[in-house]
């Protein structure tokens, strides 16, 4: 096992992208198991200067987070990613697999195809399945490369409703039409009805 383990060691830190238990199956010898490997080598790895971390079915070798500082240098940031290409991509993220119809149907906007084109080219978004309705329309999930920039070992770690909402990054208030209190459902009420009837 400590040779699996060092031949494990040697692919993760020679390859630039993460890299699944099926890819190291077929680049080490016949009868060797990557994934208990990898099991021992993480616990290695604890409370060293880098991690070995999941990313989606991969796993990589990252810096740990608490020396990230260490790491950072000042550059030019060369492109920002506009409001719209935000609201698709945290769609995409909350909601995937969806099809441009469904983001379209969530925005209340069309979805401009510079924008899919542009997180595609990130390499933040991928094509999924095709749903097997009328048209056949194609979905649109987040790729390993989105979660690695983010620190996600799988969609299901973005944050929910209350950190966002803790993060004030959303309103505290109740989304429109919900969790009203039976005193301020009986005034939209009236006020409805006041509107339909003239004097």
């Amino acid at each position: 096992m400590a040779e699996q383990e060092r031949m494990v060691e040697a692919i993760l830190f020679a390859s630039a992208e993460p890299v699944t238990v099926a890819e190291l199956e077929s680049r080490m010898p016949h009868g060797c198991d990557p994934a208990e490997a990898l099991v021992h080598l993480r616990k290695r790895y604890e409370g060293r200067g880098v991690r070995l971390v999941r990313v989606g079915d991969a796993w990589a070798f990252r810096t740990a987070p608490d020396l990230g500082f260490l790491m950072q240098k000042e550059v030019v940031e060369t492109r920002k990613l506009s409001r719209a290409a935000i609201e698709t991509l945290a769609i995409i993220a909350y909601h995937q697999p969806c099809t441009r119809a469904e983001i379209e149907e969530i925005r209340g906007v069309a979805v401009s195809r510079g924008t899919i084109d542009q997180l595609l080219e990130m390499e933040w978004i991928r094509f999924g399945r095709r749903r097997m309705t009328p048209g056949r329309p194609v979905t649109f999930v987040v790729t390993q490369t989105f979660l690695d920039h983010f620190g996600l070992e799988s969609a299901r770690d973005l944050p929910g409703l209350q950190e966002l909402r803790a993060a004030g990054l959303l309103d505290s208030r109740p989304m429109p039409g919900r969790d009203l209190s039976a005193e301020e459902a009986e005034d939209e009420d009236q006020i409805g009805q006041s509107e339909l009837f003239e004097d």
